[in-house]
């Protein structure tokens, strides 16, 4: 959601965004940022795992997997957009 406050003390005592250096102009609120960040989904996951025994969400793999297509695309930026081999991991 977008939001625009054209005066920083208007937004003076509310919470926006985190990280963000000003709560002037335009801004991508977020009106539950908990649940779009997926982090109260993980912790249900991993509870419901460890308690109830349900089947594991991701693992070592699937993490392993994602920071070699993360660095590949740091890469291949610098490369100015050049192909650029992913390593995979996870089979």
């Amino acid at each position: 959601m977008q939001t625009y406050n054209p005066v920083e003390e208007n937004f003076k005592d509310i919470y926006v965004l985190e990280k963000i250096e000003t709560k002037q102009g335009w801004a991508a609120t977020s009106p539950d940022e908990d649940w779009f960040t997926g982090y109260p989904q993980e912790m249900e996951a991993f509870y419901r795992a460890i308690a109830y025994g349900d089947p594991v969400e991701s693992e070592l793999l699937l993490a392993a997997d994602s920071i070699s297509t993360i660095y590949s695309a740091y890469v291949s930026a610098e490369r100015k957009g050049a192909a650029v081999d992913v390593k995979t991991f996870g089979g």
